[in-house]
């Protein structure tokens, strides 16, 4: 088993992306998320711990950049317009 290193911090990856799960629930509500609602589905959501290294490669694999779980309601008001 490897260990992170210093240069290459641990960092939550989402799974299903947070940005996929967000889209789907507002679909389904039929109208834009509340703040609460954002927070509770990042909160409840599966999340794996893994090198940054990792992360940027699951990122590049999958096309797009998730959203990061710390900044989830500001950056979602952002993709929800794309």
């Amino acid at each position: 088993m490897t260990t992170p290193h210093d240069d290459d911090p641990l960092v939550l990856v989402f799974d299903p992306p947070l940005v996929t799960v967000l889209r789907a629930r507002e679909t389904e509500r039929g109208q834009p998320l509340t703040e609460a609602e954002v927070l509770a589905a990042r909160d409840g959501a599966i999340c794996m711990a893994v090198a940054y290294s990792v992360a940027l490669k699951m990122d590049q694999a999958r096309g797009y950049h998730d959203i990061d779980a710390e900044h989830v309601w500001t950056e979602w008001q952002k993709a929800r317009l794309n």
